[in-house]
């Protein structure tokens, strides 16, 4: 298939776009989509905002459990985003209610994910107005709230947000990715959508895209079986079944993140907007299983799939960006809890 000059040139700025942090809507998607069900509050799919909220001290804000399992224990402020809420709006209300504090999200310091039944997302935030909770002012959502040296004994309800407050503290003094909060775009699934690249020696880079219904950006449905990253690995699959053991299709992280929220069960969904490298295993097997010499050729494996098509990407800054971000990957990560 030639490509056009125009069709190039939508491609690359569209890819443009979500490198600078921004969305394109939803439209169709490509893969998976049988094996998906619509995201749906309370249903199928459990989202989780968390804060890592700093003074000046560089003392986190923590929260203690009023929930009978894990009573008198301390947390970040966290919980469940309830139906017809956007993500922000989740993080204020959870901190309102649990540590007394008006705030605003500064940027997402990082998304964990159990598959695309259950995803954390962990914002940095700021204190904008209200008073820190007293035990005076103790409810069903929390006992009290404080601000925590880190060095001080505190009875913690899980240590999996000692990373979490780390990230934030290296965060604020060096920040390694961009600002990233979410865009108020509507999604029916939990879907990657892949800027998937493939570079060589010589710094040439390709991007994968789906030829019809026009040039695009491949779009893939999280399925309940498996990280929401694996949804890479299926294009791959789909794309270029030969190749796929002979490389590691490795999600690099977030470039832009999309939701919605206001109808339940329509708009509950989350699209990923993700780079994702695609590499030769260095180490390559026959068919039983003995090592075999390995010999790059510089060019991505050819696709098999007719719906697929390799662009090689002709604008200097635009390679350059993505040669940058795929080496450094100075872009929001995305974490499985597998």
């Amino acid at each position: 298939m030639e490509v056009t000059e125009e069709e190039r040139q939508q491609v690359e700025e569209q890819v443009e776009r979500l490198l600078s942090g921004q969305g394109s809507e939803v439209t169709s998607c490509d893969v998976g989509l049988e094996q998906s069900k619509p995201a749906t509050l309370r249903k199928n799919v459990t989202y989780i905002v968390c804060a890592v909220i700093f003074n000046e001290q560089e003392e986190v804000l923590m929260v203690q459990e009023a929930k009978q399992d894990c009573y008198k224990q301390w947390y970040l402020p966290a919980g469940r985003v309830e139906v017809g809420e956007s993500l922000e709006e989740a993080l204020r209300r959870e901190v309102k209610e649990e540590a007394g504090f008006d705030c605003e999200p500064i940027t997402f310091l990082l998304i964990q994910e159990q598959g695309p039944q259950w995803i954390r997302f962990v914002f940095l935030a700021k204190v904008t107005g209200g008073s820190i909770k007293s035990l005076a002012a103790a409810d069903q959502e929390s006992l009290q709230a404080s601000w925590w040296d880190r060095h001080s004994v505190l009875p913690l309800r899980g240590r999996d947000i000692l990373r979490l407050i780390d990230c934030g503290l290296k965060y604020r003094q060096d920040p390694w990715h961009p600002v990233t909060l979410p865009i108020d775009l509507s999604c029916r699934h939990v879907v990657q959508r892949l800027v998937l690249v493939f570079t060589n020696t010589e710094d040439q880079i390709w991007i994968l895209l789906i030829k019809a219904p026009d040039l695009h950006l491949p779009t893939a449905a999280a399925v309940k079986t498996h990280a929401v990253t694996w949804a890479a690995n299926m294009v791959v699959q789909e794309a270029m079944p030969s190749a796929y053991y002979d490389h590691d299709v490795n999600t690099l992280g977030v470039l832009s993140l999309q939701h919605n929220g206001r109808q339940h069960g329509k708009t509950d969904g989350v699209c990923f907007n993700t780079l994702v490298a695609l590499t030769p295993d260095h180490v390559q097997r026959n068919e039983d299983g003995e090592k075999v010499e390995w010999t790059p050729t510089g060019r991505p494996p050819p696709v098999e799939n007719p719906r697929y098509v390799w662009l090689e990407v002709q604008r200097r800054a635009l390679r350059e960006e993505l040669l940058e971000k795929t080496k450094n990957t100075s872009i929001l990560p995305l974490h499985s809890l597998y």
